[in-house]
């Protein structure tokens, strides 16, 4: 994604470095892991190597590597890289990624797939589709489609961090804007951003234009799904 584009969905602010996304890599070394390496662990062959597209801090990397995987964690943000360990780094946006292998299995989280412009979208899932192994699989993470009419403002904490979701509006179909805010100690950190319902038939279609399928959900919700070279 390019940085104008990146502005365009996303912006953060806050003490410490603040990616071109609007990430903070203060706040985002903070957040624990949640239940995404078990997930994705379980989708990819035992052992197998992955790709892990926009891996930040590795939160999700070192959990993957602790389960036996070898992993090459890409990211553009330098500072997001330098607090991965054991794994291989790159740093490079996702739509200029150029490896000269492919991977048993390549993941693309953080709700990435959300991103509301159909030339971006089409970027990420052609990065993944030139990177998988013929008999490979591509792991995706999405906004659950309920989500999207649910979601409200609310204020939760975990994990010693305050998180406060706010400003949610709905500025055209399937869109939902909205600013989270993040509260460590005294510290405090915002981001806004812009995202948009996938559903199950778009997805479809914008793997199938770069040579993937759509296999199936590989959580009730639906937030995560897998996909195979078609």
């Amino acid at each position: 994604m390019s940085l104008a584009g990146r502005r365009a969905f996303s912006a953060g602010r806050g003490p410490g470095v603040i990616t071109p996304d609007g990430c903070s890599v203060e706040v985002y070394a903070a957040l624990p892991v949640g239940r995404e390496p078990e997930i994705i662990h379980a989708a990819a062959p035992e052992g197998g190597s992955i790709l892990e597209l926009g891996c930040g801090v590795g939160r999700v990397t070192h959990s993957l590597v602790a389960l036996g995987h070898p992993v090459t964690a890409v990211d553009e943000s330098p500072q997001m890289l330098a607090r991965v360990r054991g794994a291989a780094t790159v740093c490079s946006p996702i739509e200029a990624l150029a490896l000269p292998r492919r991977f048993d299995a390549v993941v693309l989280a953080s709700h990435l797939v959300n991103v509301p412009d159909d030339n971006l979208l089409a970027t990420f899932l052609a990065c993944c589709a030139r990177h998988v192994a013929a008999d490979g699989c591509v792991v995706i993470e999405r906004f659950p489609e309920r989500w999207f009419g649910d979601v409200t403002e609310n204020v939760t904490e975990r994990d010693g961090i305050a998180f406060r979701l706010r400003d949610v509006s709905r500025p055209g179909p399937d869109l939902v804007a909205a600013t989270v805010e993040y509260r460590i100690g005294e510290r405090e950190w915002s981001q806004s951003f812009v995202t948009r319902r996938l559903d199950d038939a778009r997805l479809r279609d914008r793997l199938r234009d770069v040579g993937l399928r759509f296999e199936a959900a590989l959580t009730d919700d639906g937030a995560w799904v897998l996909a195979r070279p078609a």
